[in-house]
């Protein structure tokens, strides 16, 4: 049995089980994700499919460009050269002109491809239309050039009609690119290679081959492969890809790791229990695929108007047909003339061109400013919006752990700052880059010691510092009124307080926390200024959630939220007679 399944990457819609062109764009049918395929064509497939949409742009641009040259010595050579730019008329022209626009027509013909799928699928549309009008054109003028009694040409409009639905076509490819784009920056959250074991060995394999039941060793600022279950070990990941909680999550055996999450620190060994297309990255790429397959409504009901048009158009140029041969008495040929003049006349160029064109331009603005459309038929609907949601770690705010407060001055930072050189925990991390970034030269600090989930203490210049969280602090007796009600502010945005002290006496406090954007501030305004309501539905949690929602006047927040359930809090909003 065949499991081979080929898709186009512009036309997802078009599957086959064999390699082959697509019947709508004429581009090589590439290996679907989830069929038989080696790792080497996989890995390739997966390429064309991100980028298919942009070389399908690329080649129907070629196709518009060579098309719109030829035309200009077409348009000189017709009738309405000769008559309105007053050409001289010679024996060769028509020959001329039957050159040029055979080479034009070879342009048109990825349009009978498609409009033989249309056929094939008993869907009569814009293509099947087109391709009747093109091609009894064409070799209705080719006889003419050859049998000059017939007297008749349409060699400047069938190529004129050719030009205007390649720049569709081009369009139409462009906007599809942008879903390429996308699968691009998701597939970017994965590794290429992974730590398998076998038999306690380490061996290096591409992500493509990893299975369901796999044992994998993540390594400090390593990302996780694919979907597992912590086995050994323990860690700090980063997960604000998935869930939005901007504070790493502290992990150890038997805990669940999602693909794309960064190990910060330690090594852990990994059970894989969610691969490929069916991890959390995979379901992603799923949907963006999908989003691909979607079209605005009205491009939808000018798909059916195509449809409707093709039958009547049809079936008046057979009726002219009789009707001027049989009825009015005209020879065939005149009759035949009038009936392929219906056809022409009849093609949708509007339906060819301005659809693409309004589609391409909102998906590309889109683009340019982060927002991919996962259905193009709710483009229509933004009008009407009256909720706008927004995750926060990374779209609100930076995506970025940092020092938002200090309370001591610049030694306090020169002395946290000194001591945390030698810790690889986040908070640390981000404590030193703050000090590097204010230009404060580092202390040495000595005799480190690591109080496991408080803190850690070292001696810079004879004295003995510590910095930590309150439970160091109060097992050290150090914690005064003053300093709880600092704390306590500082919590209360949602920040996450260390404390920096000496053997006597807390000397202050250091605030970190996600920071906002400064757009954010002016997005959130915008929305209001057009009535539109703001909501804010996020995995973090509920202090720094409010704290975040306080400062730029958001209306409604969601904390706290895994990422199964975010959706719920949607359909509860629309439930409420709104549009999300």
């Amino acid at each position: 049995m065949n499991n081979n399944v080929f898709t186009c990457p512009m036309h997802p819609e078009v599957q086959k089980d064999k390699p082959g062109t697509c019947p709508k764009c004429g581009m090589k049918l590439v290996q679907k994700k989830g069929s038989e395929v080696n790792t080497t064509e996989h890995e390739h497939d997966e390429f064309a499919m991100m980028h298919g949409g942009t070389e399908v742009a690329q080649s129907f641009l070629r196709r518009f460009l060579i098309v719109t040259v030829l035309l200009v010595p077409l348009a000189l050579l017709s009738e309405m050269g000769v008559e309105y730019f007053k050409v001289p008329d010679f024996s060769l022209r028509p020959y001329l002109e039957f050159a040029i626009a055979t080479i034009i027509f070879y342009f048109s013909l990825i349009f009978f491809q498609h409009a033989q799928h249309e056929i094939a699928a008993r869907k009569y549309g814009m293509m099947t239309l087109v391709s009747l009008a093109v091609g009894s054109g064409y070799l209705f003028s080719a006889v003419g050039t050859f049998v000059p009694s017939l007297e008749a040409e349409f060699y400047l409009e069938i190529s004129t009609l050719i030009w205007v639905l390649l720049f569709g076509h081009y369009l139409e490819a462009k906007s599809a690119s942008a879903a390429g784009d996308a699968l691009s920056e998701v597939a970017k959250l994965l590794p290429k290679q992974a730590h398998l074991l076998v038999n306690g060995t380490v061996k290096e394999v591409t992500v493509e081959t990893l299975k369901k039941g796999d044992m994998v060793r993540i390594l400090p600022g390593e990302k996780a492969p694919a979907d597992g279950v912590i086995m050994k070990g323990s860690a700090n990941f980063n997960e604000a890809h998935i869930s939005g909680e901007s504070k790493p999550l502290h992990k150890s055996e038997e805990d669940h790791v999602v693909a794309g999450a960064i190990c910060i620190d330690g090594s852990v060994e990994v059970r894989l229990d969610r691969v490929g297309e069916h991890s959390t990255i995979g379901q992603i790429q799923k949907l963006i695929s999908e989003a691909r397959q979607t079209k605005p409504n009205v491009q939808r009901i000018a798909d059916r108007a195509a449809g409707w048009l093709t039958i009547t158009a049809l079936s008046v140029a057979l009726l002219t047909l009789l009707v001027w041969s049989l009825i009015v008495g005209q020879t065939f040929v005149f009759a035949l003339t009038l009936a392929i003049t219906v056809l022409v006349i009849a093609c949708p160029h509007a339906l060819g061109l301005a659809i693409p064109t309004v589609t391409t331009i909102a998906t590309q603005l889109a683009v340019k400013n982060g927002i991919f459309i996962k259905d193009m038929g709710k483009l229509e609907a933004v009008k009407d919006i009256g909720y706008v949601v927004f995750d926060k770690t990374g779209t609100l705010t930076k995506g970025t752990f940092g020092v938002t407060d200090v309370t001591g001055g610049e030694d306090l930072l020169a002395i946290a700052a000194s001591l945390e050189a030698h810790s690889s925990h986040v908070i640390g991390i981000s404590i030193v880059k703050h000090a590097k970034e204010q230009k404060i030269a580092l202390k040495t600090a000595e005799n480190i010691k690591n109080i496991a989930g408080k803190g850690l203490e070292g001696t810079i210049q004879k004295t003995r510092y510590m910095i930590g969280n309150t439970t160091l602090m109060e097992e050290k007796n150090l914690v005064t009124n003053e300093a709880k009600k600092t704390y306590a502010k500082l919590a209360e945005e949602g920040k996450t307080v260390v404390f920096v002290s000496d053997t006597k006496k807390i000397l202050g406090l250091i605030a970190l926390s996600d920071e906002i954007k400064q757009e954010s501030y002016q997005t959130v305004e915008a929305l209001h200024r057009l009535n539109v309501k703001v909501a804010m539905l996020t995995g973090d949690n509920r202090g720094v959630a409010n704290g975040v929602a306080k400062k730029l006047a958001i209306d409604t927040v969601f904390a706290e939220v895994l990422p199964e359930k975010k959706y719920e809090h949607i359909k509860q909003l629309q439930k409420e007679g709104t549009k999300v």
